[in-house]
């Protein structure tokens, strides 16, 4: 006669078995759910994505942001790892800020990073001859402020920590750095903020361009102010480098005989005009009264227009000696300069009747 297994025994074994299935599935989702997310293609997987983690962000928050983004499999295994490991009894927290992540990085890789505040360099650039609104719209375009946070950062600057800067706005509107955010490409960690950023753009100023005029002050009559002014002014005329010396030239004789600089982008700075081609500035533009105008006014604007490049702050304290008092452009980037008024409306109107000519053709 066969020996009965004791029924205790037998639920002990079921249970144990059960038990040991269950554990060898979890163990094996958690292995899987916390490992690199992988794909047909290594290159995809190492392809950057950035997460930003706004200040305040919840462990369970980021998780679920980590996995919209396809950098993690499940928000719940990230929410059992920050609970089980040392993260919940270390001393810190996840840091805020934007970081650079990729899918063949794993879960507790990912949560390291995080947790450590390893936050990704950004950089931005601005182009030689941009005006603070443009540089306000560029940064809320990359996403990095609005436009009117940075304006109002610029506005806080202290004289006590820049006094080579002009202490108030050149008249209401108008913005008392423009001309001193030096333009170039910087790196700056995340999250950014305006204060950093007008911060650094002042100290590259600092750092670049005001050695620059005080190694040759005692060669100029102008002040830094009128410096930067009539740099800036060079810099939005001048397209091609061999002739930005020349239009320095021109803009110093008019000054001296006391005549209107007649620079076209002052009237577009004043009215926020952008002329192409196709659209020039109109007589009633130009004709128009306003402190910008150098048409209606002679001597410099009250402030600069745009930030300078360095090229376009050295030609302005070695302007080219030159007898030319009159420049116009042509369609190609460069200028035909003139001597007097007479050879400068012949020349104005040689490139009109080009430029009709091109579009006849053309059509």
């Amino acid at each position: 006669m066969a020996k009965r297994f004791p029924k205790g025994l037998l639920f002990f074994a079921i249970a144990l078995a059960l038990l040991g299935t269950a554990t060898w599935q979890t163990w094996n989702w958690w292995v899987i759910t916390t490992a690199p997310i992988a794909s047909s293609s290594a290159q995809a997987d190492a392809k950057p994505i950035n997460l930003r983690v706004a200040p305040g962000t919840s462990a369970q928050e980021i998780g679920q942001d980590l996995a919209a983004l396809g950098l993690i499999r499940s928000a719940r295994a990230w929410s059992l790892w920050t609970r089980w490991t040392t993260f919940q009894d270390a001393k810190g927290g996840f840091q805020a800020g934007t970081y650079q992540l990729s899918k063949t990085q794993s879960l507790p890789e990912i949560a390291n990073t995080i947790w450590s505040g390893n936050v990704t360099q950004l950089s931005f650039t601005i182009p030689e001859g941009w005006s603070m609104g443009e540089m306000a719209q560029y940064f809320e375009q990359q996403g990095f402020f609005s436009a009117k946070d940075f304006l109002a950062a610029a506005d806080r600057v202290s004289v006590a920590q820049y006094p080579w800067l002009p202490a108030t706005s050149p008249m209401p509107g108008f913005p008392r750095l423009e001309g001193y955010l030096f333009p170039d490409t910087y790196q700056i960690a995340s999250p950014v903020k305006p204060d950093a950023v007008i911060q650094q753009m002042l100290d590259r100023f600092e750092q670049v361009a005001l050695p620059i005029y005080q190694q040759q002050k005692d060669g100029t009559s102008l002040t830094l102010g009128q410096w930067v002014n009539l740099a800036s002014i060079v810099e939005k005329e001048a397209v091609v480098p061999q002739e930005r010396n020349r239009i320095a030239g021109v803009f110093t004789n008019r000054l001296r005989k006391e005549m209107p600089l007649a620079s076209d982008p002052t009237v577009e700075y004043a009215f926020g005009i952008k002329q192409t081609p196709d659209r020039p500035l109109l007589y009633r533009e130009v004709e128009t009264p306003h402190p910008y105008n150098t048409y209606v006014n002679s001597g410099l604007p009250p402030a600069a227009i745009a930030s300078p490049g360095k090229a376009s702050l050295e030609a302005t304290l070695n302007p080219e000696n030159t007898e030319y008092l009159y420049f116009v452009a042509r369609y190609d980037g460069t200028h035909v300069f003139s001597r007097t008024l007479a050879e400068h409306q012949t020349a104005q109107n040689a490139i009109h009747d080009q430029r009709d000519a091109t579009k006849s053709s053309t059509q």
